[in-house]
């Protein structure tokens, strides 16, 4: 709960919020020092919800490429795709499923399981309090929706580092040695060298690819996109710099 208050309020958009604030408390005892602190956020919110902002920053992070469609693939032992959201609530379903970006994921891992026959393992723990494990409600998704076995569910994590660490023990137990990892293609940096630094081989698969922002002038306005991917960009960043520290 305090890693999430303080990636909370150190991230956009409630990081320049606090920026704004501050600024507008200090404009009665130091007028310039706070209408700086609130230009500096203005701008600062401005430019990071401007698509093409986001959409390169986002751009930036997927350096691995797609693994071929067709044809034959690396070889692996095993399969492995982390979690990233769920939606606890269900209410058409009737309970508490995985969310879009995490289903992106599980039908990419899905269509690779059922070209190579490798076994399949999900990893995500519990969100929260109300809602079950997010790797229980993906082997529900694997095998309901998407006919495909799954062989390990990894649901004690609770990030990146905790599904690579978690997963490693898994696989280790199982000799398993070289995975084709798959997740959203901005998060596979942090992905693959959090496996690594728990002795997997990794084969990066990553799936989600996020554009560049469409050419034409409307990439210069703001929209809630263009503050999305970059918070998602800038996310990654902060985390690979504290795994940096933590590894």
């Amino acid at each position: 709960m305090l890693r999430r208050l303080v990636e909370t309020l150190v991230l956009p958009p409630a990081s320049v919020l606090l920026l704004l604030l501050l600024g507008t408390m200090l404009r009665r005892r130091w007028p310039r020092c706070g209408r700086l602190l609130q230009v500096a956020g203005a701008l600062l919110l401005l430019l990071l919800s401007l698509p093409v902002v986001g959409g390169a920053l986002l751009e930036s992070l997927q350096r691995d490429p797609p693994l071929p469609a067709d044809g034959p693939l690396p070889a692996a032992d095993a399969i492995v795709v982390l979690s990233a959201d769920g939606d606890r609530h269900g209410r058409e379903y009737g309970r508490a499923v995985v969310g879009p970006m995490t289903l992106q994921r599980l039908r990419y891992a899905a269509a690779l399981q059922r070209r190579t026959g490798l076994p399949l393992l999900v990893s995500g723990g519990v969100p929260d309090a109300q809602s079950p494990p997010l790797a229980a409600m993906m082997a529900a998704a694997a095998r309901d929706e998407f006919g495909v076995p799954v062989r390990w569910v990894e649901d004690r994590s609770g990030d990146t580092w905790q599904n690579a660490a978690e997963s490693a023990r898994l696989l280790r137990a199982a000799g398993v040695q070289r995975v084709l990892l798959v997740t959203s293609a901005w998060h596979m940096p942090r992905a693959a060298a959090s496996c690594r630094a728990h002795g997997l081989e990794v084969v990066p698969a990553p799936t989600a690819f996020r554009a560049p922002a469409a050419e034409g002038w409307t990439v210069w306005l703001p929209h809630w996109a263009g503050l999305r991917d970059s918070c998602l960009a800038l996310h990654e960043y902060a985390g690979r710099i504290a795994y940096w520290f933590r590894g």
